[in-house]
């Protein structure tokens, strides 16, 4: 008999997309094939998901939470929506880290409705490291061949350049180093964004490249890391520069989100790097204003998916 990776995969946020996307998973023939999915959530929530968008069809389920929705707040911030995904991230965390689950793949959460509920939330990637115990971590965007890791991730603009320095920079090239060495890369290529405009232009548009970047570059070149940069963010993204590359390090945010976006939005993959378990995500939010339609694209979620079952059955062999 197969055994299927087992994959706890979280309803998200009840007023978004999340719990749609969740079921169609969960029932979808071809991802039955490659994991075994149960849904973390509110069974209220994915009851009445299930008998929209998979009927006839069985999901698992691990109950999370015993709230019952009258009428769900489609489409808009709400507390109790914000406890349900809440609680499902904590106990699917729990889960993989005690060995019943495999690997942890999240729907998305609306950080608004986490915080209207008492809970202080900046994103998954932080909640889920803080869970595991772990310190040195980072978010990876990747679809295919494009793959970007994030010095600075769910922070304000102007608290970014506080974020930079040497041992940070080193840290996120090494995850990112490695993450690509365990899809059979040994020795990745990888190329580095600058933080300002023109990366800097000789300091005259800021100083971070030659005080921070260029000197934390050259001690990893010095250890063998092949990586180039920093090059100007408005030209690192185009065809003739990244396809070059294994690997792509931003410095904050929506400098590398906005591209990976627009080069792969319906089949990115959210990684974080460093922890001890598996934890991926779809490339994408809550969507309230097509929550409930039925028009979600599911593309992103299912990569996740399939992803979440490639590392868990890479781990199994190890």
């Amino acid at each position: 008999m197969k055994i299927l990776p087992k994959i706890a995969l979280t309803m998200g946020d009840p007023a978004g997309i999340g719990p749609e996307l969740c079921v169609r998973a969960a029932a979808n023939p071809a991802l039955r094939k490659i994991a075994d999915i149960t849904i973390y959530g509110c069974p209220d929530i994915i009851a009445k998901a299930s008998a929209k968008f998979a009927k006839g069809r069985k999901v698992k389920i691990v109950e999370t939470g015993d709230m019952k929705f009258s009428k769900v707040p489609v489409g808009k911030p709400d507390p109790r929506c914000g406890l349900e995904a809440w609680n499902a991230i904590l106990c699917a965390t729990k889960d993989v880290l005690s060995g019943k689950m495999d690997a942890i793949v999240t729907a998305p959460v609306n950080k608004a409705s986490i915080n209207k509920a008492g809970i202080p939330f900046t994103g998954h990637t932080e909640l889920v490291a803080e869970l595991c115990g772990t310190a040195n971590f980072a978010m990876m965007q990747s679809a295919d061949k494009l793959r970007i890791a994030f010095v600075s991730t769910h922070v304000s603009l102007k608290e970014v350049p506080k974020d930079l320095n040497e041992k940070r920079i080193i840290e996120v090239v090494e995850l990112l180093r490695d993450a690509i060495r365990q899809e059979g890369i040994r020795r990745p290529r990888l190329a580095c964004a600058a933080l300002n405009p023109h990366a800097g232009e000789d300091g005259y548009m800021g100083g971070e490249e030659k005080k921070i970047i260029i000197p934390s570059l050259s001690k990893l070149r010095r250890r063998g890391f092949k990586i180039d940069g920093p090059f100007p963010p408005d030209v690192l993204f185009i065809d003739e520069i990244r396809n070059n590359y294994d690997g792509i390090v931003s410095m904050y945010h929506d400098q590398g989100h906005i591209p990976f976006k627009m080069l792969a939005f319906d089949r990115g993959v959210n990684s974080t790097l460093g922890l001890p378990i598996i934890r991926t995500s779809p490339d994408h939010g809550t969507a309230f204003d097509i929550a409930w339609k039925g028009f979600a694209n599911p593309g992103s979620l299912f990569a996740a998916i399939r992803l979440a079952a490639v590392r868990a059955k890479g781990r199994s062999r190890k």
